[in-house]
């Protein structure tokens, strides 16, 4: 609706971005007619290949389908794109396959430009009936690849009985002959009909099509007719919708019928209208369990109504003037107006006078209950159908089906009969069936109908009614005069701007804001209309949150929509059943609260603060949120006219909001699934009457909030996980709040007595067996104002440090919120070179905050969830970040060159790690420290270096995220010595691991770093003893062990060790061998084990005596314990022997080939033992000698 506005319009009204997207989706033209041309023509040819064929069929959807919404531009060349098809499909030398293919490409047309245009092109010459008859006999109407032939068959056929010739003509001649017995054309064509109204395909569509062009055909309709209509109602009376092929059966009569009696004429039918009537009552299709049926029935009895009414407009419709837009602007801007046409009195009632059959009560009662029907599409086809009726019949009657209408906006009716009551409502209006009389009752059930909304369950129902609301409100915008609507302007305008902009709907915000376009354009008497035009679009609704936060703010400037938005907000989204939208709703009270001081101090405060206290547990959850938020808001104005909030608050307002509190610990409403909403809504009342410095200095509700902030803390492993984050959160923001206002004697003191509560409390807190109770103490911690820490901080940085050395898995999170405490602590506290370590981060102390954040960025626990250490090691990297740019900022000096050693390695080595989510975090960081330049930070190891591979300039460019664009910058740190060991270690997880972008990127990166180092032997030496360092480092340590066998196994079978194969019993291959040994002893990690035995094969390349030692390892896997180890090291050896040919004697070749592949290596270990014991003597290697108690043999 909108977007057909917009497109319309000069300039889109809604700024630059809207005006580009509204532009884009308009084409100008069938521009891809050459494209389509020579596709169609080369379909002889492409169709004997499945390929090229499915090729062919997409590509003309693709470009078909661009057409859906503006399927005129392809008119002018539907002849054409038909002609060729048809030659196709005529020609004789096409084989059947291309016959159907060409009926498909018809098919994919006439679904994008709508059969009813795309029919008429068909030739229908006398001479088409019988080869499309034929043809039409030969389908098979159970082969679903080819139904898209006899659909396009059975409309062609329906075009070709147009011709004005008696059918009797065309078989006249077979009489002749007594031999013949050829049924006539005319009952030929009636049983394909009849045949095809029974099928399950879309052939039944189509057919229905042909029986309403073919029956209402003037010979036909003397013949057959009443025994069609016969079959029709038996087929009717004898199907059953409880079966899925009666619902068939019954779906083809009810629409060839309802075809029928659209396109016959009325004289024709009148005499049968009655019966067909009957038969559908007694078939009950209204009570069907199929929504098709029923909306079928629908469509059938609206038919009916139209037969037995004489086809003629109503005198006494309300004719609106004007309808063209352009013309209404021009009027508006010269003054002028066009009167609405008013029928004659007396010439209306001359009109009027003629009988009302009395089976068309029976129709508006079958329609009016079609508008309350469950299903969307039956209640749309009865508005219709209500429509249609009602303009046919005489004012007086027209006006009682009005008043029944109406009758569907009770509140003991259900939501679909709203909706339908909507859509009625709409399409009278479009008709003029709705007389300007009748607005004063309209008017009041549409605005209730706009913000309609029953709660069911957790949810509520009554989107559809709101969006249908908005269709009656631009639906009459299109159909009445402005002075008609007049009366009505403000009211309808402000429920449409907060539908539009407060809706919880996306679909409604943008039919309301559409239905507000509409009305600014057609009516021009919306206050302000333009501005919140533009404002408002239909793309700015999209966003909830600038709706609630931005758009409302400025219409809300207007005034004549502040206090209706203001109203709406109190009495209908504080009190909604979803949370976002009630925090959303208080948070708009606030940003609206200085358009209307006065007013929500003397009227909205007082309604909220009996709702704060009252039984619905959404209501009192909206309305304290609500209360805090206008509360610092009218603070925020009192203060910039140096003013006290007590001032604009009375005095009753203060004191209820002071007992809130207590009156909910009374009635013990902070506990169970109530307290999960009241604790985080009486938080943020503390934080709001903190931050609005209410005069409760010394008062016991401080004692009463502070309880309630350290019982959340406490008791948050009560709270169930969902809002556990939020409520912890809000606690911690309103400790912070109410210390910086309550505990502050004088500024810059803190009250000793409560400092020294809270902080032991805290320090307490960080030892409990709780971890949620941990993770409270620690964020209160780092949340305590500057004069709160002063003298303490030595005892909090020693509390939280000792949080974070425990390494139990379940203290996980506790942790990940000490790193993120100990950040916040030395910031708020400050730097200072020569301060005391007991007040600032000074030398004293700043040391042991480095060793306690880079310990945590080696937190690699794992449990059922995952990877829980990077939790921490995420919380370290920010941590590190943010307390080295305050240090940097005030005493750069206290950065030693091993604490930005420390730091800028691991971040390397989070850089290269294989979670993209942590990986590029890590590197948003390290570039960010690399970069700080006010000033720069001291001491970081290559930094010109590092600013060559990572520029100022490209920085924010490069995507962390993507592992293509990520490792090759971060494998150029291999170049640099301070950094290869970390950065190394973090690439060995991510060559080794599992994830195919990461394996893939990162090996690539990593190999081609290798392959340029390839003939510098200082560099490939030094990269080999840091490759050694890092497996020597982390042996049996299978996070990095196994992964790094991975890595090896890679970088052997690349050659990329090619310059140390040469020499005899070269160190690094002697070292690898002995702590791959080393590495699997014992091991019964089948992954592992399989690593292992793949490095030992890539070590054989290696000259000397370690090659004999290689051989000697694979000898002792091929025995085993665990068979798929055995089979497993046969096929590698086998391998190995088959790519590294000077490994053995040739002449023993064939023999150890044909061992290794014959032998059953999954039989039990002694008969295995046997064969291995013939490859050792094969191979010159000593047999390895049977251990007592050893695992492997």
């Amino acid at each position: 609706m909108a977007q057909t506005d917009m497109d319309s319009g000069e300039d889109g009204g809604g700024g630059g971005e809207p005006e580009v997207i509204a532009k884009t989706s308009v084409l100008g033209g069938f521009t891809e007619s050459t494209e389509i041309r020579a596709l169609i023509s080369s379909l002889p040819v492409v169709h004997e290949n499945i390929v090229t064929l499915e090729s062919a069929i997409e590509r003309f959807l693709v470009i078909m389908d661009r057409y859906q919404e503006q399927p005129h531009l392809l008119d002018p060349h539907l002849e054409w794109m038909l002609n060729l098809l048809l030659e196709l499909i005529r020609s004789e030398q096409s084989p059947p396959l291309l016959v159907h293919l060409g009926f498909k490409f018809l098919y994919i047309i006439s679904k994008v430009r709508g059969y009813k245009i795309f029919m008429q092109l068909f030739p229908h010459e006398v001479a088409d009936v019988q080869p499309v008859l034929d043809l039409l006999c030969r389908q098979d109407p159970r082969d679903p690849e080819t139904w898209e032939t006899r659909y396009m068959l059975l409309l062609w056929l329906s075009m070709t009985c147009l011709i004005p010739f008696d059918l009797s003509r065309l078989d006249g001649h077979l009489t002749s002959d007594p031999s013949q017995t050829r049924e006539p054309i005319m009952d030929r064509i009636l049983a394909i009909a009849k045949s095809y109204l029974m099928v399950t395909d879309k052939s039944r569509d189509a057919a229905s099509v042909l029986v309403s062009k073919f029956v209402t055909r003037p010979d036909v309709k003397l013949k057959r007719l009443g025994d069609f209509l016969d079959w029709s109602l038996t087929t009717i009376s004898q199907a059953s919708d409880q079966t899925m092929g009666g619902t068939v059966i019954l779906d083809g009569a009810l629409q060839s019928l309802a075809q029928l009696f659209k396109h016959g004429k009325r004289d024709d039918f009148l005499q049968y209208a009655p019966v067909v009537l009957q038969c559908l009552d007694q078939c009950q299709v209204a009570e069907s369990s199929q929504a098709t049926l029923r909306k079928l029935g629908v469509k059938l009895v609206q038919r009916l109504g139209l037969t037995f009414l004489k086809p003629r407009l109503a005198k006494w419709r309300y004719q609106r003037g004007s309808r063209s837009l352009a013309a209404n602007l021009s009027l508006s801007q010269s003054g002028s107006t066009v009167q609405a046409v008013s029928p004659d009195m007396e010439t209306q009632s001359q009109e009027e006078d003629y009988d009302i059959p009395e089976e068309v009560e029976n129709v508006i009662e079958q329609l009016l209950g079609g508008l309350k029907d469950k299903e969307t599409i039956v209640r749309w086809s009865a508005a219709k159908g209500i429509g249609r009726v009602t303009g046919r019949l005489p004012r007086e009657l027209a006006d009682e089906v009005v008043g029944s209408v109406l009758d569907c906006f009770s509140f003991q009716e259900t939501d679909n009969a709203w909706h339908g009551g909507c859509l009625a409502l709409a399409e009278l209006g479009r008709r003029g069936l709705l007389v300007p009389s009748r607005l004063p009752d309209v008017v009041p059930l549409i605005l209730k109908a706009l913000v309609y909304d029953e709660k069911r369950g957790a949810c509520s129902v009554g989107s559809n009614v709101r969006d249908a609301a908005c269709y009656v409100c631009w639906a009459f915008a299109r159909a009445y005069e402005p002075t008609e609507l007049k009366p009505f302007v403000t009211q309808i305008a402000c429920a449409l701007v907060i539908t539009a902009v407060f809706d919880r709907n996306i679909n409604c915000r943008r039919a309301a804001s559409a239905a507000f376009q509409e009305n600014v354009g057609r009516q021009g008497t919306f206050p302000y209309g333009i501005d919140i035009v533009v404002a408002a679009d239909y793309f700015a609704v999209g966003n909830l949150n600038n709706c609630y936060l931005s758009i409302s703010v400025y219409i809300a400037s207007f005034p004549e929509y502040t206090r209706p938005m203001i109203d709406h907000l109190v009495a209908m989204k504080i009190n909604h059943w979803d949370g976002v939208i009630r925090q959303l709703a208080t948070k708009a009270l606030h940003n609206l609260t200085p358009q209307a001081p006065d007013y929500m101090a003397t009227t909205v405060m007082p309604q909220l603060l009996p709702i704060a206290l009252g039984i619905d547990l959404h209501s009192r959850h909206g309305a304290i949120l609500a209360s805090a938020e206008i509360s610092h808001a009218l603070y925020k104005l009192a203060n910039q006219n140096n003013r006290p909030v007590t001032e604009l608050i009375s005095s009753d307002c203060v004191d209820g909001l002071k007992s809130i509190h207590q009156r909910l610990f009374d009635r013990k409403q902070y506990r169970g699934f109530g307290g999960e909403l009241m604790r985080p809504a009486v938080c943020s009342l503390i934080e709001n009457m903190s931050l609005s410095k209410m005069p409760f200095k010394d008062d016991p509700v401080i004692t009463g909030w502070q309880w309630l902030i350290d019982d959340t803390l406490k008791s948050l492993h009560l709270i169930s996980p969902g809002p556990r984050d939020g409520i912890k959160e809000a606690a911690v923001s309103a400790l912070a709040a109410l210390c910086e206002q309550y505990y502050q004697p004088q500024p810059g003191m803190a009250d000793p007595q409560m400092q020294e509560v809270l902080v032991s409390q805290y320090i307490a807190g960080l030892k409990s067996t709780e971890v949620l109770t941990r993770c409270g103490s620690a964020l209160a911690l780092g949340s305590l104002p500057r004069f709160m820490i002063h003298g303490k901080l030595h005892q909090i940085l020693s509390g939280l440090q000792q949080s974070c050395s425990q390494r139990e898995v379940c203290f996980t999170e506790a942790r990940r919120d000490a790193a993120k405490a100990m950040a916040q602590v030395c910031v708020t506290a400050g730097v200072s070179a020569q301060g005391g370590s007991d007040s600032v981060v000074c030398e004293g102390n700043v040391s042991a905050v480095y060793r306690a954040l880079l310990d945590c960025m080696t937190d690699y626990t794992l449990d059922s969830r995952g990877d829980v250490g990077a939790w921490v090691r995420e919380a370290a990297m920010t941590s590190l970040m943010e307390v080295t740019l305050c240090v940097v900022g005030t005493a750069p000096q206290l950065l030693s060159p091993d604490l930005v050693n420390g730091m800028m390695c691991s971040l390397a080595q989070q850089s290269a790690e294989k979670i993209d989510r942590y990986r590029a975090h890590a590197g948003s960081v390290f570039v960010r420290l690399l970069h700080s330049n006010n000033p720069a930070i001291p001491h970081i190891p290559h930094r010109e270096e590092l600013l060559a591979i990572f520029p100022t300039e490209g920085a924010e460019g490069l995507n962390w995220n993507a592992p293509s664009q990520a490792f090759p910058h971060i494998t150029q740190l291999l170049r640099l010595p301070q950094y290869q060991y970390h950065t190394l270690l973090g690439l060995t997880v991510s060559v080794g691991g599992l994830t195919e972008s990461t394996v893939r990127f990162s090996s690539q990166s990593l190999f081609d770093h290798l392959m340029l180092i390839q003939q510098d032997t200082a560099a490939l030496g030094q990269f080999s003893e840091t490759l050694l360092h890092v497996f020597r480092d982390n042996l049996r340590n299978d996070r990095v062990s196994i992964p790094f066998l991975k890595m090896l196994d890679q970088m052997l079978a690349r050659a990329c060790f090619d310059t140390f194969t040469t020499d005899q019993d070269h160190q690094f291959c002697v070292d690898l061998l002995s702590l791959c040994k080393e590495e699997i002893k014992k091991s019964k990690d089948t992954q592992k084990l399989r690593s292992a035995i793949a490095v030992f094969c890539g070590l054989i390349q290696f000259q000397g005596e370690v090659r004999k030692k290689v051989l000697f390892q694979l000898l002792l896997l091929l025995c085993h314990p665990f068979p798929v180890i055995r089979k497993t090291t046969a096929s590698q050896v086998y391998e190995m022997l088959l790519t590294y040919d000077d490994v053995i004697d040739p002449d023993v070749m064939d023999d150890v080939m044909t061992s290794l592949s014959d032998t059953n290596w999954e039989e039990d270990v002694a008969t295995v033992r046997t064969h291995r014991n013939q490859l050792c003597d094969w191979l010159g290697v000593q047999k390895p000698q049977l251990v007592a108690k050893g695992p492997v043999q």
